[in-house]
């Protein structure tokens, strides 16, 4: 398939500006492969399409402060820092802004308290800078550091940001972007579905900005993704293996879970423990190994999540939900609304 494959229009007002007022109460779009039917519903009723023995998969990262304002020595410059990804203790890939003012060898301090030298030039704007706090680094950046919102939400990022552009299970810091699927459940909902046999496995996946890139050539087979940290635990592998072998549904909650599932994969088709950087591109069309549900959000045109879900349910099912979507005014992107499909 083509990236012109996977334009569509979508009027601005159905961006998601603001997450619903309850986590659970989104909108929800099931989209059911086998009968090729599209049912409305709410998320908190999604423990009805999971049975007692299926794996809910979800992505633990914790988003993390990651835009800083810093000020350029001896110009006084206003610059922004947005935190991609730590190389090595204090050593950090960063997007800065406006590009053009900050060159290697500038000194940028931020706040009185933290401060970074520009030591090399990445790639769009980025750089590799040093900083001077290592030990109280975290600290310093949850204290000064702005909720790192998507492009498209026009606004500045608010107090209520930081809980609610965040999933209530998040606990390993290292995202810039959150794993939004998961932004839905609730703490209550999770109980729900484990009461009722539902076993939640957890792994990580750090999302970094390549999340909102879109692809911009035409072949997909150049397109090259970001390489993102993840980590499968031996537990959480066992508890997936145990699902297949039990032939029960193993559910991913977003494409990142579904990427790290799809890089781990042995060769006999099981999970396997394992770490470290991925860059898997999954576009149709691709055999599955281990996932049969997915919960996913709305997408961008010419994403690679787009991608990813048309692969999983098909390209034509997926733009007739779209077409749903905007006609009965879905709200979209990261604070939109969820859709599964089974």
């Amino acid at each position: 398939m083509k990236l012109s494959d996977f334009k569509y229009n979508l009027p601005e007002k159905l961006i998601a500006q603001y997450p619903s007022e309850k986590r659970d109460k989104c909108r929800l779009m099931l989209l059911n492969r086998q009968d090729d039917t599209i049912v409305d519903d709410v998320f908190e009723n999604v423990h009805h399409y999971m049975e007692k023995g299926d794996c809910l998969v979800v992505n633990e990262t914790k988003v993390f402060p990651a835009r800083l304002e810093g000020i350029k020595d001896k110009t006084d410059a206003k610059v922004e820092v947005f935190l991609l990804r730590e190389l090595e203790r204090g050593l950090w890939e960063v997007l800065v802004k406006p590009a053009r003012k900050v060159r290697v060898g500038n000194r940028l301090s931020i706040g009185n308290k933290l401060s970074c030298d520009v030591i090399d030039n990445t790639v769009s704007g980025g750089r590799v800078v040093r900083f001077n706090s290592i030990d109280n680094f975290y600290e310093l950046v949850d204290d000064m550091g702005k909720s790192p919102l998507p492009p498209y939400i026009k606004r500045e990022p608010e107090p209520m940001d930081k809980e609610r552009y965040q999933t209530v299970y998040a606990r390993i810091r290292g995202a810039v972007a959150a794993p939004t699927a998961g932004l839905h459940f609730t703490e209550a909902l999770l109980r729900k579905l484990q009461r009722k046999g539902v076993k939640v496995a957890k792994l990580v996946l750090h999302l970094g900005l390549g999340s909102f890139r879109p692809v911009v050539v035409e072949d997909l087979g150049r397109h090259k993704m970001d390489s993102e940290y993840y980590q499968i635990t031996q537990e959480t592998a066992d508890m997936i293996n145990e699902t297949m072998r039990d032939k029960k549904n193993v559910i991913a909650v977003g494409t990142s879970v579904v990427r790290a599932l799809e890089t781990s994969v042995t060769s006999e088709g099981w999970a396997k423990p394992s770490q470290g950087w991925t860059d898997k591109f999954i576009y149709p069309p691709y055999d599955f190994k281990i996932v049969d549900r997915l919960i996913t959000n709305f997408h961008l045109p010419n994403s690679t999540l787009l991608m990813l879900v048309s692969a999983f349910a098909s390209r034509d099912m997926i733009f007739k939900a779209y077409r749903k979507a905007v006609r009965e005014k879905y709200q979209f992107y990261s604070y939109g609304d969820a859709m599964m499909i089974i």
